[in-house]
């Protein structure tokens, strides 16, 4: 194995999960025709279906939970800075 493989392997989690007879030769055919590694084609695969997918969000806290910012209205405007609105809290 190239020294690559062994310095990607150190950074890299362990998964393990099954697949149908359809599935694994399917995947087989295409290791042998591209001469490597069933874990590379399986990460490429993963990694173009998550980049594709709508159910995994991207992008900052910010981003995600900017609609709730500001939501709270009835809030004193000092809530976090005031010493009187902590009174009691951690009790």
């Amino acid at each position: 194995m190239p020294q690559w493989y062994f310095d990607e392997q150190a950074a890299m989690k362990v998964l393990s999960f099954k697949v149908s007879e359809t599935l694994d030769r399917k995947l087989s055919a295409v290791v042998k025709r591209r001469r490597t590694l069933k874990s590379v084609v399986v990460r490429e695969a993963l990694e173009q279906y998550l980049d594709e997918s709508h159910e995994v969000r991207s992008g900052s806290f910010l981003e995600l939970a900017g609609d709730l910012v500001g939501c709270v209205k009835d809030a004193p405007p000092d809530l976090s800075s005031n010493p009187k609105h902590l009174d009691g809290y951690g009790r």
